[in-house]
C-alpha cells in the first residue's frame, strides 16, 4: 500500500524533463537486450507483416539528449515526454510495480509490442502490472500486443477516459479480461476506436452497450460465447470487425441481418470463423456492403448457395468462405468482382465447370482444394498476369493441361492432385524458377523425368510427383534443390535414391519414396529427415542403425528386405509416433526400453522373424494404441504389464509360439477393440468370474483361434460384450481404425477364407474361437449381440442345441459351427438372417428337416454334409410322407426279390464264378432295382446300413 501511495505521489506530481530523462534510462536498465529475432505483427486489414527486430535502447545514453533516443517523441514546447515506441526492441525482462515507466505521467502514446516481459518472479507471474491502470491520464494509445505479460487486466484500464486505441492482442490467454472490468471497459471507453484483444480470455458475452465510434473491433479467440447482439453489425462507424470461435461451434452463435446493415458504408473487413450459423445460408444483405474489400466467413456452417448479390460487392479483394457446406456453381461469383486477388472456396460442395472467363486478371491466390468441380480448366487460367498459388487438388477435373508450356513462369504454388487431369511430360518444370510447391501426384503424367530439371529451381521447398507413370532417373549430376523441405516420389518407378549435392544443409521435413524398385542400403542423408520418412515396398538391405531416431514421427519402412535387430536407439526416440517395419527379414529380441516414451502411438512389426519374450518394459510406450506383433516367433506369456495400456486400440499377437493361458489382465483395457491371438500355444480354461463390471468394454474383434483352450465358451465375456449390442450400427457413418499416415490391418478367416483386412471398418464385428477344445452349450446371450457380422465356433467339442436366438443377430454374414458335437433340429428362425452369406453346419449330429426360405436356399450340400440325421433341401434326402412312400417301394423291391429271385441263386451264380455274378448285378442295376440288392448283400454280410444312408446317383 505504501509503494501504491509513492507512486501516486510522483503520477500527481509532474516530473520535470531531468527527472523523465532519468525515469527513461531506469527503465531502459531495468531489462536486456535479447538476441535478435524476427517480429510478426498483423495490420488491422489482417495482412502479416515481417520485419527484423532492433535494439531500439542500445544508444540511449544520459550523455545525449533524450528526445533525440531512438523511440521516444517529446512535445517540443515543454520537453515532456508523450511518445515512447518500444515496439520489437528485443527488450527482455520484467514490468515490476515501481518501474520508473509508470513515472511518465505526460504520456500519449506506448508501444512495447513484440518484446518479451514474461514475469520470472513467481509470487508476481500471474499479476498483470495494476498500474497500467492509473498512470498517465492522458494516454490515447496503448498497445502491449505480443509481450508475453499475464494475469488479470486491472479495473483502471476502464478509467483512461482518454483511450482511442487499445491493444492487448495475442496473448494466447495468458491475459485474463474479467467480465465486469470488460463491461466497464466498453461502457466508459467512449473514445475508443480501435479495440483489440485478440487471444485475450474474456470468457463473457458481448454487452450492446458498444461505443460508436469503434473503428477496429478484434475479439478473435477470446471465449465469446452466447448470441452476438446485431447490434455489432450496425455500428456506424466499424471498418475492421473480426470474432473468432474457439474448438466448440456452439460457443458463440451468430445471425446475420436480413436487410441493409447499418454499416455498410464503412466496413472494410468483415471475418467470422468457427461460429456457428446453425446452417443457414448468406443473406442477400451482404450484397449492400459495398465498401467490403475483406470478406471471411469461414467454418461457419453455411449451408445452400452463395447470393447473386455478392457480385454488387465491386471492392472485393478477398473472399474466403472455405471450410463450409456452401454449393452451386462458382461461375456467379466471379461476373462482377473486377478487383478480386484472393478466392478461397476450400472444402465447401461447389459443382459445376470451372468458369471459362474471368471478370478480375489480379488473381494471385485461388484455392478450390476438395470440391465438386468437373470439366477441363480454361487456357486463360494459367495466364493470368498476378497468379501466384493455384490449388485445384481433390476435384472431378478433366483433360489436359498446358501450364507446363507457358511463357510466362509466374507461378510459386500450383497443386493438382487427385483429378483426372494429365499433361504431357514435365520437363518444362525447369522454366518456372520461382516455384516453391509443386504437387503433380496422380496426375497422369508419363515418360522418363531426369531430377537435374529440379536442381534448377533453388525455391522449392515442396515437391510431390507421386503415382504417376513416370519413369524417375537421375545421375551424379542430378541433385534435388537445396531448400526441399517436402520430397514425395512415390510409384515412380525409382531405381536408385536421389542425391544432394555434397555441401547441401539438408532440411527434408517429409519423404515418400515408397513403392519403387530402389534396392541396396539406406543412404546417409535419410538421417536428417525429421518428420515423415516411408521407405515402404521396395527391397532396401541392411540395417536400422542410421535411421533418424532422435527427430522422427513417423517411419514406415514395410515390405523390404532389411535384416538385422531392432536398435536400442527406439529407446530415445521421444518424437516417434508410427513405428511400421512389418515385412522384413528383423530378427533378434526387442530392445527393453527402461525411459518412459509418451508419443509412440503405432508399434507394427509382424511378419519378422524376431524372437524371445515379449518384455514388460514395453508398456513405457505408454500411450501406444496398435501393437501388431503378429507372424514372429514370440514366446513366453503376456506381460501383465499390458494392463497399464489405457489407450490401446488393437493387440494382434496372432502367429507366435506364445504359451500362456487367456491374459485376464486385458479385460480392464477400456478402448480395446481388436484382440487377436490366433495360432499360439494358449491354454487352459476362459475364467468363469471377473473383478470387473464390464470387461473388454470396447471389444469388436476377437479372434483366438488355432489354440488349446479348454471348458466352456467364455460366458462371462460373451454376454457384456457391450461393443456389440449396438443395434444402430447400420446407420453409423462409415469409417476406419486408422491414424495420420497408418490404417490398421489385421488377418481374418472371413466366410472360409483367410483374407488380409488392409483397413478395418469401425462398424466390423467378429468372433472366432475356431479349432480350440472349447465344449459344453452355446449360450443363448449369444444372441444379444445384435452387431455382430461374423461368428464362428466351428472344430470345437461343442454339445446341445443351436439357440434360436441367434437369429437375433440380423446383420451376420457368416456363421460357422461346423466339426463340433450339435444335436437337435436346425431352428428355423434362422432364416430371418437375411444378410447370412455363409453358413456352415457341417459334421454335427443335426437331425430334422432344414429350414426353407430367403437366404436358406442358396445354401448347399456343403453347409449340412456329415449331419446323417438332416433331411430336405439342398440334400437329396427326403422329409416326412416321402420317406413313407420310399419305404414301401423299398418292401416291395423286396417281395419281387423274394418271390422270384432268391439267395440260393446269387449263391449258384457265385459257385458258377465270379465273373457271371457281376454280369447279373450289372443287369439289376440296369432294371433299376438296385436297393433291395444293396439290402440283401448288407444283411447276408451282418452290416446295419439303414436305407436313408444309401445314395444312388
Amino acid at each position: 500500500m505504501v509503494m501504491i501511495i509513492f507512486l501516486h505521489h510522483h503520477i500527481v506530481a509532474s516530473l520535470s524533463p531531468l527527472q523523465q530523462k532519468t525515469a527513461l534510462f531506469q527503465f531502459k536498465q531495468s531489462l536486456t537486450i535479447s538476441p535478435p529475432t524476427i517480429c510478426y505483427y498483423k495490420s488491422y486489414s489482417d495482412i502479416m507483416y515481417i520485419s527484423p527486430t532492433h535494439p531500439k535502447t542500445r544508444n540511449w545514453s544520459m550523455s545525449s539528449d533524450y528526445c533525440t533516443w531512438e523511440g521516444v517523441t517529446c512535445d517540443h514546447k515543454t520537453g515532456d515526454v508523450i511518445g515512447l515506441d518500444l515496439s520489437c526492441s528485443q527488450l527482455e525482462g520484467t514490468i515490476l510495480p515501481n518501474s520508473t515507466l509508470f513515472q511518465l505521467s505526460h504520456l500519449r502514446f506506448l508501444n512495447l509490442s513484440n518484446n518479451d516481459f514474461t514475469n520470472q518472479d513467481s509470487f508476481l507471474s500471474n499479476e498483470f502490472p495494476r498500474e497500467f491502470g492509473f498512470f498517465a491520464k492522458g494516454l490515447t494509445h496503448l498497445n502491449l500486443s505480443f509481450t508475453e505479460i499475464s494475469g488479470r487486466v486491472p479495473s483502471g484500464i476502464s478509467h483512461l477516459h482518454k483511450l482511442v486505441s487499445l491493444d492487448f492482442s495475442c496473448s494466447y490467454h495468458l491475459v485474463q479480461l474479467d467480465d465486469d472490468v470488460f463491461k466497464s471497459l466498453l461502457q466508459n471507453l467512449t473514445r475508443l476506436r480501435v479495440l483489440n484483444l485478440e487471444g485475450v480470455n474474456i470468457s463473457s458475452v458481448l454487452p450492446f452497450n458498444l461505443s460508436t465510434s469503434l473503428r477496429v473491433l478484434n475479439l478473435r479467440y477470446t471465449g465469446l460465447h452466447g448470441v452476438l447482439p446485431q447490434e455489432v453489425f450496425h455500428l456506424p462507424n466499424i471498418e475492421f470487425l473480426a470474432l473468432r470461435g474457439e474448438n466448440n461451434l456452439e460457443s458463440l452463435q451468430v445471425v446475420l441481418p436480413k436487410v441493409k446493415w447499418g454499416s455498410s458504408r464503412t466496413l472494410q473487413h468483415l471475418s467470422l470463423q468457427d461460429i456457428n450459423f446453425h446452417h443457414e445460408c448468406i443473406p442477400d444483405s451482404i450484397g449492400f456492403l459495398d465498401s467490403l474489400t475483406t470478406l471471411s466467413l469461414s467454418k461457419c456452417n453455411l449451408s445452400g448457395p452463395v447470393p447473386k448479390s455478392i457480385g454488387n460487392l465491386g471492392q472485393l479483394i478477398y473472399l474466403g468462405l472455405e471450410r463450409n457446406n456452401l454449393s452451386g456453381p462458382i461461375l456467379t461469383l466471379l461476373q462482377n468482382l473486377t478487383n478480386l486477388s484472393y478466392l478461397i472456396l476450400h472444402e465447401n460442395s461447389f459443382t459445376g465447370p470451372f468458369p471459362s472467363s474471368f471478370a478480375s486478371t489480379k488473381f494471385i491466390d485461388i484455392n478450390l482444394f476438395r470440391n465438386g468441380l468437373t470439366g477441363p480448366l480454361p487456357p486463360g487460367l494459367f495466364d493470368l498476369p498476378s497468379l501466384e498459388k493455384l490449388d485445384l487438388s481433390h476435384n472431378g477435373l478433366t483433360g489436359e493441361v498446358h501450364v507446363f508450356g507457358s511463357s510466362k513462369p509466374h507461378l510459386k504454388s500450383f497443386d493438382s492432385r487427385n483429378n483426372s487431369l494429365h499433361g504431357s511430360n514435365p520437363q518444362t518444370f525447369s522454366h518456372f524458377v520461382n516455384f516453391t510447391r509443386i504437387d503433380v501426384s496422380s496426375y497422369n503424367f508419363s515418360g522418363v523425368l531426369d531430377f537435374k530439371i529440379f536442381s534448377r529451381i533453388e525455391p522449392l521447398k515442396y515437391l510431390d510427383l507421386s503415382h504417376n507413370s513416370l519413369s524417375v532417373r537421375g545421375t551424379a549430376m542430378s541433385t534435388l534443390p537445396p531448400r526441399l523441405h517436402h520430397l514425395g516420389l512415390s510409384s515412380c518407378k525409382l531405381k536408385e535414391f536421389p542425391h544432394f549435392s555434397r555441401d547441401a544443409e539438408i532440411l527434408l521435413e517429409y519423404v515418400d519414396l515408397s513403392n519403387n524398385d530402389i534396392d541396396g542400403e539406406i543412404p546417409y542423408w535419410v538421417g536428417s529427415v525429421s518428420l515423415y520418412l516411408n521407405l515402404s515396398q521396395n527391397m532396401l538391405t541392411g540395417g536400422l542403425e542410421h535411421l533418424p531416431w532422435n527427430n522422427i514421427q513417423y517411419l514406415d519402412l514395410h515390405s523390404n528386405k532389411l535384416n538385422g535387430s531392432l536398435s536400442t536407439l527406439i529407446c530415445n526416440s521421444g518424437s516417434l509416433q508410427i513405428l511400421s517395419l512389418s515385412n522384413n527379414t528383423l530378427s533378434g529380441v526387442l530392445p527393453i526400453c527402461q525411459n518412459n516414451l509418451t508419443s509412440l502411438s503405432v508399434f507394427d512389426l509382424r511378419m519378422n522373424n524376431i524372437e524371445g519374450n515379449i518384455p514388460q518394459t514395453l508398456t513405457n510406450f505408454r500411450n501406444l494404441e496398435t501393437i501388431n506383433l503378429n507372424g514372429n516367433r514370440f514366446k513366453g506369456r503376456i506381460p501383465s504389464s499390458f494392463a497399464e495400456f489405457d489407450s490401446l486400440q488393437v493387440l494382434d499377437l496372432g502367429n507366435n509360439q506364445i504359451n500362456d493361458t487367456f491374459p485376464q489382465c486385458l479385460e480392464t483395457l477400456p478402448n480395446l477393440q481388436v484382440l487377436v491371438l490366433k495360432s499360439n500355444k494358449f491354454y487352459g480354461g476362459i475364467n468363469k468370474s471377473s473383478e470387473v463390471e464390464h470387461p473388454f468394454p470396447s471389444l469388436r474383434i476377437i479372434d483366438i483361434s488355432y489354440n488349446n483352450f479348454s471348458g466352456p465358451l467364455p460366458a462371462i465375456y460373451f454376454k457384456d460384450f457391450k461393443a456389440m449390442m449396438n443395434g444402430k450400427v447400420n446407420k453409423l457413418v462409415r469409417s476406419y481404425m486408422e491414424h495420420q499416415y497408418y490404417s490398421d490391418s489385421t488377418n481374418l478367416v472371413i466366410k472360409g477364407n483367410d483374407i488380409l483386412l488392409s483397413r478395418i471398418l469401425t462398424v466390423f464385428t467378429t468372433i472366432d474361437v475356431s479349432k480350440n477344445n472349447f465344449e459344453g452349450g452355446i449360450p443363448e446371450y449369444l444372441g444379444s449381440l445384435v452387431s455382430l457380422r461374423f461368428l464362428n465356433l466351428s472344430h470345437n467339442h461343442l454339445t446341445g442345441h443351436i439357440p434360436p436366438s441367434i437369429a437375433n443377430l440380423t446383420v451376420l454374414e457368416s456363421l460357422d459351427l461346423s466339426s463340433n458335437q450339435l444335436e437337435g433340429e436346425v431352428p428355423p428362425q434362422l432364416t430371418g438372417l437375411y444378410s447370412l452369406a455363409l453358413l456352415n453346419l457341417s459334421y454335427n449330429k443335426l437331425r430334422g428337416h432344414i429350414p426353407e426360405g430367403f437366404q436358406f436356399n442358396t445354401f448347399e450340400n456343403d453347409s449340412y454334409v456329415g449331419n446323417l440325421g438332416l433331411c430336405g433341401k439342398p440334400l437329396s434326402n427326403k422329409c416326412g410322407h416321402d420317406n413313407v412312400t420310399q419305404e414301401e417301394d423299398e418292401e416291395e423291391d423286396d417281395d419281387y426279390f423274394f418271390g422270384g429271385f432268391t439267395w440260393e441263386a446269387v449263391v449258384i451264380g457265385y459257385g458258377c464264378g465270379v465273373v457271371p455274378a457281376f454280369i447279373a448285378g450289372y443287369w439289376m442295376l440296369l432294371a433299376r432295382k438296385p436297393k433291395w440288392f444293396a439290402g440283401i448283400i448288407a444283411r447276408e454280410l451282418g452290416l446295419k446300413v439303414r436305407r436313408m444312408e444309401i445314395k444312388w446317383r
